[in-house]
Formats: C-alpha cells, structure tokens, sequence
C-alpha cells in the first residue's frame, strides 16, 4: 500500500478512505513541512517582538484584552485545551476518529496556523500506529461545534486524555509516544 502524503492542498476522498478504512500510511509532504516552519517562525516573531496576537498571548473571547506573559503562552495552550474538552456520550467510532485525524492533519499540514510540524508529525504517527483519542459524540464549545471534538484529539497529541489502542484504552501518555503503550 502506498504511503499518502499530507500537504493540505491535496487530499481525495479515496486517499481518505484509504485512511480510515484501509489504515494506509500517512506522512507530512517535504513542502507542508517547509510551510508549517514559515507560519511557526511567524508566531515566534510575534512572541519575541512583543507584539499582541490574539490567543498567543492574549486571553481568549472576553479574556482577549489580558495579556499573558511570555513565561505563560505554554501553559495558556495547555489550559485552552484542558478547558475545551468537554464533551460526553458514547465515543466516536474508530473510523470516525480517524477520519478526524487525517482530515486534521492534513488541515494543519496547508501551514497556515503556525503550529510547528511535530503537531502533524504527531497526528500522522497516532493514524500509522492505530492509535485513537477517545473522543466523545456530543459536546460544542462556541458556534463552530468542533472544539470539544478537536480538544479531545489535542489532549492524546500533548500526552493527556485516553485513546484507544489494540482494543485497550490507554493513557495520552502512551498514545502519543509520550510514553511506551
């Protein structure tokens, strides 16, 4: 089986499929590479410059006028994650979760939110492994209703929450290569 290449421009629907149902093989293109690293540098020029940026280091919603200090932009992250993930019911099914994945990865994989290329690196390492944040079926946070989903993913790819691993739950640690399933 061919291994697909996720470079956020792009991706068919048969390379999906191929994904969630065939467990093929995934990796981020040379070039998504290249442009996660252009957008990162960015957002590290915004920290080191002291400028504002939105969610960086500021606050989010009513928050957004509070600064975070340079020392806190690691733990806003986290603590952005921790808070979104708030979803209950019956988890996802492995194929929905790795669709979600791929079609993840591959969203990041286009450069354009300055997440650093271990992010995708990550995702498409859980997708090859078979390992899948458990991630639950009900649950929205704001007016988009995918960022309960997304923090649930996000927990397993910064080492907490639970995935399912050959048919086991497991912690985040290990499911993210954080530590050994």
């Amino acid at each position: 089986m061919k291994r697909i290449e996720l470079d956020g421009e792009h991706f068919t629907l048969e390379e999906l499929y191929a994904i969630v149902f065939d467990a093929a093989q995934v990796a981020v293109a040379p070039a998504a590479r290249k442009k996660m690293l252009a957008s990162r540098a960015v957002v590290e020029r915004v920290i080191e410059s002291n400028s504002t940026a939105y969610g960086v280091n500021t606050g989010f919603g009513k928050m957004a006028s509070v600064r975070i200090s340079p020392k806190q932009i690691q733990q806003l992250q986290i603590n952005l994650v921790r808070s979104h993930a708030c979803g209950i019911g019956a988890p996802l099914s492995e194929h929905e979760t790795r669709a979600m994945l791929a079609l993840r990865a591959n969203a990041l994989a286009k450069g354009l939110s300055g997440v650093r290329p271990v992010v995708v690196e990550t995702l498409c390492a859980m997708l090859n492994r078979g390992v899948h944040p458990v991630i639950p079926s009900q649950g929205s946070v704001g007016a988009s209703g995918d960022l309960a989903p997304l923090a649930h993913l996000a927990q397993v790819t910064i080492g907490e929450g639970t995935a399912i691993y050959k048919g086991k739950t497991i912690r985040g640690a290990q499911a993210s290569g954080t530590g050994q399933p």
